[in-house]
């Protein structure tokens, strides 16, 4: 799909916002929950990380240790209540070790909410019960809108229309039992959308690239960054050239492909027994949502990056240096790897950030086991906003940077950051490696919508009833034939992609009554064409 660079953005009410706060804690010091409490049990919030291993390298995790308390529990208390209508999923990483448990409880773990400030908390209580693998870390979600759940209380309302929760309990391995339990916790996640303030909602697409070419890719968008800089190699003990061959990168079939190959080759002086291809991105910008579907290679030693890094970065042969950006060293410039993947742990895919505060090793990261990532296309994305960055896969999220202090060394984010693609090969590759791909569908990068340019477009398009309950109407003259619909929540998440059709201008949107009341953007695309609009779902 080829879109024209002037883009409609159609406002069919006024713009509200909803800002995004969030529970976290990565027990590295990064988080906003410092209320950690264990009921009959003993933990430790900052435990060595005796299992650093498949989903889970984090030096630091919480351990607990139920030594046979009856009602043994994980709990921490919100500075206020969850609205659990606008968003419901929490996400937790467990470790339970066969060597840890006694007895014949189910392996199991159990996330409960209650309002803290009763004087018989579990009386208000609604939970979740999930089941646990032993002897891997796993995470776990708890989707109070779609899983099953258990109120205490039958005649009490469901979880998703009450608001009187406070309070977020964990419990492992069932209640009302004195058998042992001693396991690992990590990478604590709740998103709660449902207190108001003037978020920026990044729906209005920017910039982007869909590689519909066929051969070189396209160097209005694309530099290839070629230069070793150092004068010999690349950082990090990488071992290929990069270069600018249609042999490492090239389009065809409708994505972009960044070789690696195992072959020797000469440049700059310098024989290398590697070559693959780095991009850097011709468009820096500040603030938004970028997404990128991609498939990942696979092989010990093989190491695709989706990143950005700060426009103003000192480094020999990058494109912004060459156009007289470089100011700043690394890491004060700021670096954020969207996606990263290390063949030597397959299948997991990992987030972080590079700051001053942090770098190289940094404790700042998340991640998660997704199977089959070198088999199937998944969409890596970032939200960047002027306070945090959230990390997700397939729009679930797996890390969030939310530093509670911001200042040079924590945040160097208030300024423009580029985009890079790059396929490096370790020193430790695996030797039987000849060649594979990290292959991408497409590239797009959302902001906030411009007023004026919806307000210049809003007679191009109209959508009725609006508010909808269940069947929305749009109408876009001269509109036929297939078209690709996006319906987004208004924090930009994605919930559904379908083809549609149009008939004399007309769309028909059906089964709307399936989602909640709230705001949501719908996207139209169709070759040169793409409109953005909103509707209130009632």
């Amino acid at each position: 799909m080829i879109l024209k660079n002037t883009l409609f953005s159609l406002a069919c009410l006024s713009s509200l916002g909803l800002s995004a706060q969030s529970l976290q804690d990565d027990f590295e010091g990064n988080g906003n929950i410092n209320s950690w409490f264990g009921d009959a049990c003993v933990i430790d919030n900052a435990k060595a990380n005796p299992y650093a291993q498949g989903a889970n390298t984090s030096a630091t995790v919480l351990e607990y240790d139920d030594q046979g308390g009856q009602y043994a529990n994980l709990r921490f208390d919100a500075n206020q209540n969850l609205n659990l209508a606008q968003h419901q999923v929490f996400q937790i990483k467990v470790y339970l070790p066969s060597s840890g448990i006694s007895g014949n409880q189910p392996n199991q773990i159990s996330c409960k909410l209650q309002d803290g400030t009763q004087a018989s908390p579990w009386q208000t209580q609604t939970e979740i019960i999930k089941p646990l693998v032993l002897d891997q870390w796993q995470t776990i979600t708890f989707d109070f809108g779609n899983d099953p759940y258990i109120n205490l209380d039958p005649t009490s309302l469901p979880p998703i229309q009450r608001t009187d929760f406070n309070r977020v309990l964990f419990q492992l391995n069932g209640e009302n039992n004195t058998d042992l339990v001693l396991a690992y916790f990590d990478d604590f996640i709740y998103l709660d959308t449902s207190f108001v303030s003037p978020a920026p909602v990044y729906s209005q697409l920017v910039w982007f690239d869909e590689f519909n070419g066929s051969g070189a890719i396209d160097t209005s968008k694309w530099f290839h960054q070629t230069l070793l800089p150092n004068g010999s190699s690349w950082f990090n003990g990488e071992v290929q050239h990069y270069t600018g061959r249609t042999a490492n990168s090239s389009q065809s079939n409708g994505s972009l492909k960044l070789i690696a190959k195992k072959e020797s080759f000469t440049d700059q002086g310098v024989t290398k027994q590697y070559t693959s291809a780095r991009l850097n991105s011709k468009f820096a910008f500040t603030y938004g949502r970028v997404e990128v579907r991609a498939k990942l290679p696979t092989g010990s030693g093989t190491w695709p990056a989706i990143w950005m890094l700060g426009q103003n970065i000192t480094e020999n042969g990058g494109y912004w240096q060459l156009q007289g950006y470089g100011t700043t060293g690394w890491p004060a410039c700021g670096e954020v790897d969207i996606m990263e993947h290390w063949g030597t742990n397959q299948d997991y895919v990992s987030s972080a950030m590079h700051t001053t505060s942090s770098s190289g090793a940094t404790v700042n990261h998340g991640g998660r086991m997704i199977p089959g990532v070198s088999n199937d296309f998944h969409v890596y994305a970032l939200e960047w906003t002027p306070e945090k960055m959230i990390f997700s896969v397939d729009s679930v999220v797996h890390y969030i940077y939310f530093p509670s202090v911001r200042d040079a060394a924590t945040w160097p984010f208030d300024d423009p950051q580029y985009l890079l693609l790059n396929f490096a090969i370790e020193g430790g590759i695996d030797p039987s490696f000849s060649e594979d791909t990290l292959e991408i569908d497409y590239l797009r990068v959302y902001q906030a919508p411009s007023v004026g340019m919806q307000e210049a477009q809003s007679k191009r398009a109209d959508l009725y009833p609006n508010p909808v309950a269940d069947q929305l109407r749009i109408e876009i003259p001269d509109a036929n034939g297939s078209w690709l619909l996006e319906l987004r929540a208004q924090d930009g998440k994605l919930l559904e992609q379908l083809e549609v059709q149009a008939q004399d201008g007309v769309f028909q949107v059906n089964a709307l009554d399936r989602f909640s009341k709230g705001i949501y953007l719908l996207n139209l695309k169709q070759e040169e064409q793409l409109y953005q609009l909103k509707f209130l779902k009632s």
